[in-house]
């Protein structure tokens, strides 16, 4: 004899007798081409009326796993095809491949199984204003969505709207990096030591941060140090100031980095740039206009005051013609001010 029937009972809900049991699903109607359709959904609840409830809403809102259609289209597909393209990857330099990288391994991060034609401009636009803090990458996110949508709609044959990045990855800097003022490096002492060994690696080498961060030891010879030069990905050897030298030899060694995380892997970009914007607010509002990225130009204010050549300092920073004499400038105006003002004392 069948015991009564469940009393629960809401807008959708059947119960059949089953397999002993009486076994409730949800049942929907909807009308496609003119013809009513209907589907029901078994809700395993095990004799658990909170894990019904669960169910039962998962089938009303169309979102229990029966219900749920694979994503298409999706970035996964795409981003996994767009890297398999030897066309593509025989014609990016190793730096640039390197940048889409990172912007794409942060889309599969996050978004890798959605499709694709989900995106909009309102979307697109609200990721951005997420990246304001930086400009430059959110240059690259948009660019890296506009270049997968069109390799997508024209390589793949995909069937996609218009593109939601088009014309966002205008990045421009505000203004260049300001190199640090005497007074802030004075403060260095007082930033943690993280900030102090990466400050350092920074204005000693004129490399990028993120380069001069994630320097090995084995980078350091004498004096002599192997420095990467970023757009190229290639390595070369540049003269170490013994400045530089001396601050090396006296860090305590933690790993093959010199700012180490463990023994084989170095502290993080992110990790270093957090502590030194905690360290950059405690110096109040006039720091606030410098940033890790000014240390490198200092070096090349500090090398043009010393009377190195453009061709020179190249040779150190590897920074560009235009910039160096960008750069220039400064240093010889501080020269000139001060040859100035000398002549009315």
């Amino acid at each position: 004899m069948k015991p009564p029937k469940p009393r629960i009972q809401r807008k959708g809900l059947i119960w059949r007798w089953e397999r002993g049991a009486w076994q409730p699903y949800h049942r929907s109607y909807w009308t496609e081409d003119g013809k009513p359709r209907q589907k029901e959904v078994f809700l395993a609840w095990g004799g658990d009326e909170v894990e019904l409830d669960r169910m039962y809403w998962l089938a009303r809102s169309g979102k229990h796993a029966t219900q749920v259609r694979p994503a298409t289209h999706t970035w996964r597909e795409c981003i996994v095809e767009w890297r398999s393209d030897l066309t593509i990857q025989g014609e990016l330099a190793p730096s640039t491949k390197k940048s889409y990288r990172r912007a794409m391994d942060t889309i599969l991060e996050k978004n890798g199984g959605k499709d694709m034609r989900d995106l909009t401009r309102k979307q697109m636009r609200a990721a951005l204003s997420n990246l304001a803090a930086t400009p430059r990458k959110a240059s690259r996110y948009a660019q890296t969505i506009s270049i997968l949508w069109n390799y997508a709609a024209k390589e793949l044959d995909w069937p996609l709207g218009p593109n939601p990045a088009s014309g966002l990855a205008k990045y421009k800097p505000a203004r260049e990096y300001e190199p640090w003022p005497d007074w802030m490096i004075a403060k260095l002492n007082t930033a943690p030591e993280r900030v102090q060994i990466a400050a350092e690696l920074i204005r000693g080498t004129g490399q990028r941060p993120s380069a001069a961060i994630t320097m090995r030891r084995d980078q350091f010879a004498g004096e002599w140090m192997t420095v990467v030069d970023e757009k190229s990905d290639e390595m070369f050897p540049v003269y170490c100031p013994d400045r530089l030298r001396v601050f090396v030899d006296g860090l305590p060694k933690r790993g093959a980095h010199m700012l180490a995380k463990n023994l084989t892997e170095p502290v993080g970009y992110s990790s270093i740039e957090h502590a030194f914007r905690t360290w950059r607010k405690d110096l109040g509002e006039r720091a606030k206009p410098f940033t890790l990225h000014g240390l490198r130009k200092l070096a090349i204010v500090e090398l043009a005051e010393a009377g190195a050549s453009d061709a020179e300092i190249q040779a150190v920073t590897g920074q560009s013609a235009q910039m160096v004499a960008f750069y220039r400038k400064k240093a010889n105006r501080k020269a000139l001010s001060k040859a100035a003002q000398k002549r009315r004392e």
